[in-house]
């Protein structure tokens, strides 16, 4: 009898292990579980820019976020299945939110560097930008040297910020400000020498609206080519993959050639 309350005993104490193991265990598949099940469950894929980026993102006259980075986030979307959800915020805490869980993704001319690699996954690159410095026309600017003890605009949070922030040699008053549009109106309205910004946005606003600002042409900067991401948060291969293979499908049939036609004037990959 009482070898018989041990092997009932026992059997117990193994059913109670073994519950426990696979309560455990589905704690452990739930918590690793990908971002794109979770994404495909709701049906919608967050998207996050700033919308003060114009030719990449910016609001029209009919109060919507439109722009090449729009229209490349929402293309991805669309070809997994997915509707596009724009949330616009400001870049200095745009990674912030990614890491929060507030969207799912940057679209949003973020360009890959080390530093950010060591806090999200990128997907892509889906173009290549340039740093470039402008200055109004009648400027009597003409090099780098010429920038020493003057006032940069630079957007927070960008990388041309912490670029000129490291400029330590250059002496110049650097002010920060939320994004292109108010960059441009502030060296229009002479309250700096010039703007520090990725090259495609400066050149398609002054064509776009005539503006009297000149790109200095300056050999080191050629060089400073970088390329551009799609971010997303760590551990999360099959969401990579799937936007990844959806930007590839748009590079190979034509659809990204259009949209960086309508946006830009020119392919950008």
């Amino acid at each position: 009898m009482d070898r018989t309350k041990k092997i009932v005993k026992i059997i117990k104490t193994s059913m109670v292990v073994c519950f426990v193991f696979l309560l455990s265990f589905g704690f452990i598949q739930k918590t690793i579980a990908d971002d794109l099940d979770k994404i495909k469950d709701a049906g919608k894929l967050k998207i996050a820019l700033t919308g003060a980026y114009p030719p990449f993102s910016m609001v029209n006259d009919q109060n919507e976020v439109v722009g090449f980075d729009v229209s490349i986030g929402s293309e991805i979307a669309r070809r997994m299945g997915l509707k596009p959800k724009i949330i616009t915020t400001a870049w200095d805490g745009i990674l912030a939110g990614l890491l929060a869980g507030k969207y799912d993704t940057i679209v949003g001319s973020m360009s890959i560097n080390e530093k950010r690699k060591e806090v999200v996954d990128f997907v892509g690159p889906y173009y290549t930008a340039g740093r470039a410095i402008f200055v109004r026309k009648s400027s009597d600017i003409n090099s780098q040297d010429d920038l020493k003890g003057k006032t940069i605009g630079v957007t927070l949070g960008e990388t041309h910020e912490k670029w000129a922030r490291k400029q330590s040699d250059m002496k110049w008053n650097i002010k920060t400000y939320k994004g292109l549009p108010e960059l441009l109106l502030e060296i229009d309205n002479n309250r700096i020498d010039a703007l520090i910004i990725d090259s495609i946005p400066g050149r398609v606003a002054i064509k776009k609206n005539n503006r009297p600002i000149r790109e200095l042409i300056i050999p080191a900067m050629a060089s400073g080519a970088v390329k551009v991401g799609i971010a997303i948060r760590k551990g999360n291969p099959k969401l990579a993959s799937a936007m990844q293979h959806a930007l590839d499908e748009m590079m190979d049939d034509g659809t990204y050639e259009k949209i960086a036609l309508k946006w830009i004037g020119a392919d950008i990959r």
